[in-house]
């Protein structure tokens, strides 16, 4: 593997439940990053033109819109955590036979839910003047991250290439993922007009050629293709290198996302997992599936205990912290802040922190944090080997919380099986550049399986009996109770049960009209 540079983009929230990102910032932080590495390159003595394709790997939900004829963003990006689109979710659900989530289930894989890009894009349309415009004059583009970068780096108002490859398309909710297209009946139903929709295409094929300008450093990248793109959870699943019918990865993140690969065809879960598609590794290949279960807050949680707490100031102290105890003492921890993914797409779910006890301290709750993560796999798991039939013998895993040993073998100890980490941890950007290298025209990379060389991986084995394990676990089922239908859209009530007068008038016009009822009052006993 070549020297890679990590960038962070900046989430950020104008409204509470709010979650975007820059488009722009997204843009500016893939261009440092090649400079940076060809710089690294060129420091090694590694000549840029070495470079044979360029992969694409990001966030899968997160939707933008942009103006094709400026090369503008209308908006900033909508993240995939973002719930603003509830009340959007709420309206498209009670028009649907049944008020059933799960109506379009047949043809996308998905429910109805805050998650995917169809429900942003709605919001955007609605909501967002500049947007409304612009598909109004015909001059919007839709996309996720892949489609924005690709967009530009090919060109941009210039002639930039509008696609997306089918693991992208197959979380927006108006992909067929039986036909392998945009569905006319699902954009009709959402409301959204085809021609700003990308153009679909495999997983790996040349999309465009690089255009950079030469003022940078990687303006030598100009004219390579870009031929690898793939969601990242998608990547993940090829960089572990499975192809294979059965064979599952996990990759924490900020959230956590496990996918089964379950082969050519399609397998409707009965619990609470996704139906996506995992690959498509070339125009004339087959398409393969996968069920998949996410966990919206994983990493995540690390960072509210650091931002919002200040109990730790970094990842590594949050292992040391935990490890220092090895217990919650019966604390658990349910980080339901966006509310809970699968198994239970349940939106009004809140997190909750139950079990203390006066001896309850910031160790405990950092083993809590890490158990958590734990427990919301097990979940997962638990759903797809019933989905399957076949339970899983082993789980590979990938991802930045992975380098915590501690949760690692937390993980095996929850799950009672063994854990694999492989020696290369970013799989998510190897599995992109598997996909670039493969494509016809390039032809750098063989996926055949037979021209693939084992991963040399760390194991944890569990170290607790299962009944240990399964008390745990019935432990943190119970607190997941505890978290459900937190949040509701009831009217306030009184004492009596009866609608409180707050629920029908407007707080700030309540006081106002008791503050004028008082002084007119006043100005009534003082002319007697």
């Amino acid at each position: 593997m070549c020297p890679c540079d990590l960038l962070i983009v900046l989430l950020f929230s104008v409204m509470f439940r709010w979650v975007e990102e820059d488009p722009k910032e997204i843009l500016q932080s893939v261009y440092e990053c090649m400079e940076r590495t060809c710089e690294k390159l060129m420091q090694l003595n590694i000549d840029i033109s070495n470079i044979k394709a360029i992969g694409v790997t990001n966030q899968r939900e997160t939707t933008l819109v942009w103006d094709k004829e400026t090369g503008e963003p209308l908006y900033n990006a909508i993240v995939w955590l973002d719930l603003r689109t509830q009340s959007t979710v709420e309206r498209l659900i009670n028009k649907t036979p049944g008020r059933n989530k799960n109506h379009l289930r047949h043809k996308t894989g998905l429910p109805i839910s805050t998650y995917f890009s169809a429900v942003k894009l709605r919001w955007l349309m609605d909501n967002v003047d500049e947007v409304h415009k612009a598909v109004v004059s015909h001059h919007a583009m839709f996309g996720t991250v892949d489609s924005w970068l690709i967009w530009c780096l090919t060109g941009g108002k210039s002639g930039g290439v509008h696609c997306t490859d089918v693991t992208n398309a197959s979380r927006t909710m108006l992909f067929n993922i039986h036909t392998m297209a945009w569905d006319p009946e699902l954009c009709k139903y959402f409301g959204i007009p085809m021609e700003i929709l990308p153009r679909v295409r495999s997983s790996s094929e040349i999309y465009g050629l690089m255009k950079i300008s030469s003022c940078w450093k990687s303006g030598a990248l100009s004219g390579i293709p870009i031929s690898g793109c793939l969601g990242d959870q998608s990547a993940a699943l090829v960089g572990q290198m499975c192809f294979q019918d059965g064979q599952a990865k996990n990759t924490y993140g900020t959230g956590c996302f496990l996918l089964r690969n379950t082969g050519s065809k399609p397998v409707m879960s009965d619990h609470g997992l996704l139906t996506t598609v995992a690959y498509k590794l070339g125009r004339d290949k087959p398409a393969c599936y996968a069920l998949e279960g996410s966990v919206a807050i994983a990493g995540a949680v690390v960072r509210w205990l650091q931002d919002n707490l200040g109990i730790i100031c970094s990842s590594e102290e949050l292992e040391k912290l935990a490890a220092s105890v090895g217990t919650s003492y019966g604390c658990y921890f349910v980080p339901a802040f966006s509310g809970l993914y699968a198994p239970y797409w349940e939106p009004s779910a809140r997190g909750i922190i139950c079990g203390l006890t006066q001896f309850t301290n910031k160790r405990h709750l950092a083993f809590a944090a890490l158990e958590a993560v734990c427990f919301q796999t097990r979940e997962i798991l638990d759903a797809m080997n019933q989905d399957s039939g076949i339970p899983l013998t082993q789980l590979q895993v990938d991802g930045g919380m992975t380098s915590n040993k501690l949760l690692m073998q937390l993980q095996a100890d929850i799950l009672c099986i063994p854990v694999v980490k492989p020696s290369m941890p970013e799989t998510t950007a190897l599995g992109a550049a598997m996909a670039a290298g493969a494509a016809e025209g390039v032809s750098v990379w063989s996926l055949n399986p037979e021209d693939l060389s084992d991963v040399t991986s760390e194991k944890f084995d569990p170290q607790i009996n299962p009944e240990e394990s399964e008390f745990r676990y019935a432990r943190w089922k119970k607190a997941v109770e505890k978290a459900m239908n937190w949040e509701t859209t009831q009217p306030a009530v009184n004492g009596n049960g009866e609608p409180s007068i707050f629920s029908s008038i407007p707080l700030g016009f309540y006081i106002i009209g008791s503050m004028l009822m008082l002084i007119g009052a006043k100005y009534i006993t003082g002319q007697d």
